[in-house]
């Protein structure tokens, strides 16, 4: 990508400031603001549509190009008391992933030339290894054992001054000993003053040596727990050997703070410090014996932190431009969109309305996007990039490989999942014009943003009046945000909630709202907002259909401290609040949807109002998988995960191949019979909910019902049943 960028929010008000920042590698580029109105580029259907805004931000900008350096690792700030001149001991517990990936520092002290200080690293051979650095030399003193991933080791090394004398121990926790279990090596460096440098002291990195690139280098990829450093050479280093605390500069306990950023030294000197790149916190330590999966109930068994090569809190570019939203502007889906002679790109976000201005309500499912923003697809990325398939991978999709970024369904370079996900980075999927990878489900079908459109261009099309709102807003301010419409519309795929959004939309249904569920797979997974910073959202996967697993006793969310997983575990089963939940995913021709008797009901009239007994609804081309209304991602009635008794099942769509199989979480043992075409469980059920207040709810159980609404120019059965039900709820 020529030009790419990010924004600092993702919704607004009149009267905020929205700011934008771009690398863009021309001299110049162009910038205005537009209002995206239709964003798939599928011929079948309404094609691209957006209007240009005249505002104070149209103009040519110059280009810059901005790095992004990924990577995680915490700072100390410099202290005189860190130069140790007269020798120092570094302690540790260590569990590496992929110490066979070249050096990797664990605690430094170092300057950038690598002439003065000192760090201990695992060295390019694998291997515990002290670098020094005197009077301009750096020297380096290994064990020459190379250290096994997936191990807890105790680590030090220790450098007398006055003898020149240098003792490293490594020592792997097991209970099966072996011969290089134990490793502890004594050698005489030169006779060098350490010397003073004005570097911070690095925790899972080192200083870069370079004069240009990112501030630190050599990322750790693993686990640190209670690094320790000493202003003396201890005289013992084994671990179980108690040593004077005489000399103990810092004891930075990891267990201490586990919900922010602060790296807390519990030593005489509080030389405190700060996580960079948001490593991830609540994990298991090395003391960790199994009693307790929850970190709060024992967090001293949870001071280690996970660092990660590939984890990116903020790009931290620099500001290009801002915009000042006028009060009064429209609400709807807005984007700077950005160009030069030969490339572009769009950096969508929304504007909210400060008082309600509609009696109906879009809920744009942005928590939705930001966990999924950046996900790669990586096997079948790298299998398109490696045989050159020039068609196959899209600008966006190269850059997010090339750039390292990460999706919270994406793994770690050592193979953990990525359970955060932060919007202060470009958010490559999170585009206008983006279409899935040709070896994902969906291949080449709009999704998530650019699925929601369809939506909101119908809207615009039948001359419905609304607002468009955002799950921000929703987890900030809850039922009120809510309360003054007549009714809410889902996106296609609203699967992240938080528990302040669940409690919100609740609240709204139990006094009289309607909701109008337009999508699947909806209220999935327990999500949480970064209290202190809202810009990161964090997810722990188990226990459902996942794209990884969290590791045993890291299924507590650090944010909140609150366990993650499904909702339908904690009691909220998504049939319990919109009749339908999550079963199947799966690709191929979708399904048209057969009315089953709850649709001839008096009370249901309304919704088949022009629809034939025997019609097929969604039996004509879509843009999600080119044909039928159900698909792509399903839900059906459960009564016993809480469908209500009363619920009024309308329509289900059926037949489905075995490309769509049984969820993880509905199968309790191993069984042949889970694909489409034996199972009838994997169906989409479309289902009508009435309430005593007035309340009501209509969920479809299909992400790619939308994808029909504009058939024909939109007149066709889907559209005809969603405009039924919508003029219904959005009466008083």
């Amino acid at each position: 990508m020529k030009i790419v960028g990010y924004s600092d929010r993702l919704s607004l008000r009149g009267g905020q400031t929205i700011r934008f920042m771009v690398s863009c590698e021309e001299p110049k580029y162009r910038a205005e603001i537009v209002r995206l109105r239709h964003t798939d580029e599928n011929p079948r259907g309404p094609g691209f549509k957006s209007e240009s805004i005249e505002t104070s931000v149209d103009g040519d900008y110059p280009g810059r190009k901005q790095a992004i350096h990924t990577g995680s690792y915490a700072v100390v700030p410099h202290h005189a008391l860190l130069d140790c001149p007269d020798g120092f001991t570094l302690q540790a517990w260590i569990y590496p992933t992929t110490p066979e990936m070249g050096a990797q520092a664990i605690l430094t002290k170092i300057s950038n030339t690598r002439e003065s200080g000192f760090g201990l690293y695992i060295d390019e051979d694998g291997s515990l290894a002290l670098w020094i650095g005197t009077g301009g030399h750096l020297e380096k003193v290994r064990t020459g054992v190379a250290i096994r991933a997936g191990q807890w080791y105790f680590v030090a090394a220790s450098y007398e001054a006055a003898s020149n004398e240098v003792r490293l121990y490594q020592n792997q926790q097991t209970n099966w000993p072996s011969a290089d279990a134990e490793i502890c090596v004594r050698r005489t460096v030169q006779s060098y003053t350490l010397g003073a440098n004005p570097a911070d002291l690095l925790i899972a990195a080192g200083p870069n040596h370079t004069t240009d690139g990112p501030p630190a280098c050599d990322h750790f990829n693993g686990k640190i727990d209670n690094p320790r450093l000493y202003g003396r050479a201890l005289d013992s280093l084994e671990p179980d050997v108690p040593n004077s605390d005489r000399g103990l500069i810092a004891n930075w306990d990891f267990s201490l703070d586990i919900g922010s950023d602060r790296i807390s030294d519990t030593g005489p000197h509080a030389l405190h410090g700060h996580a960079v790149n948001l490593p991830t916190r609540a994990v298991t330590g090395h003391n960790w014996n199994g009693d307790e999966a929850d970190f709060k109930s024992s967090p001293s068994q949870y001071g280690a932190i996970h660092f990660h090569d590939d984890d990116l809190e903020d790009a931290r570019w620099e500001v290009d431009f801002g915009w000042t939203v006028p009060e009064g502007c429209p609400s709807g889906v807005y984007a700077a969109h950005l160009q030069t002679d030969d490339a572009e790109d769009y950096l969508t976000f929304y504007v909210v309305p400060r008082t309600a201005g509609a009696r109906i309500a879009f809920l744009a499912p942005t928590l939705t996007y930001q966990v999924y923003a950046n996900q790669r697809f990586e096997d079948s990325i790298r299998k398109s990039l490696d045989r050159k398939e020039s068609g196959d991978v899209t600008a966006w999709d190269q850059y997010m490989k090339d750039q390292e970024l990460l999706s919270v369904y994406d793994l770690h370079s050592d193979g953990t999942g990525v359970c955060y996900s932060s919007r202060l980075r470009p958010l490559l999927n999170f585009r206008p014009k983006y279409r899935m990878p040709s070896r994902s489900l969906a291949a080449f079908s709009p999704r998530l943003l650019n699925g929601d459109m369809h939506l909101l261009d119908w809207l615009d099309t039948k001359g419905f009046n609304y607002d468009v709102i955002t799950d921000h807003e929703l987890h900030q301010e809850g039922v009120e945000l809510l309360a003054p419409y007549s009714v809410v519309l889902t996106g296609t795929h609203p699967e992240y909630w938080t528990a302040h959004m669940l409690k919100g939309m609740e609240a709204y249904q139990a006094d009289g709202g309607r909701l109008m569920y337009l999508g699947g797979n909806g209220f999935y997974w327990i999500t949480s907002f970064d209290p202190h910073r809202p810009d990161i959202v964090e997810v722990r996967r188990w226990r459902g259909s996942r794209a990884w697993e969290a590791a045993p006793g890291e299924c507590y969310h650090s944010t909140t401290g609150e366990i993650g997983g499904l909702w339908r575990y904690r009691n909220r089963a998504p049939q319990k609040m919109v009749g339908v939940g999550f079963i199947s995913q799966g690709s191929g021709r979708n399904r048209p949807y057969e009315r089953q008797p709850d649709s001839f009901a008096p009370e249901a009239a309304f919704i088949f109002e022009g629809i034939g007994e025997d019609e097929l609804i969604g039996d004509f081309p879509a843009l999600v998988l080119e044909h039928g209304a159900g698909g792509f991602e399903i839900d059906r009635v459960d009564p016993a995960l809480g469908t209500p008794a009363h619920t009024l099942l309308l329509a289900t769509a059926n037949g489905f191949t075995d490309l769509y199989q049984v969820a993880i979480e509905d199968q309790l043992v191993c069984n042949p019979k889970t694909g489409g075409s034996q199972n009838p469980m994997i169906r989409s059920d479309i289902v009508y909910m009435e309430g005593p207040k007035g309340n009501a709810t209509f969920s479809v159980g299909s992400i790619s019902w939308c994808s029909c609404l504009s058939y024909n120019d939109g007149d066709n059965n889907v559209s005809r049943i969603t405009a039924n039900v919508l003029r219904r709820f959005a009466e008083e």
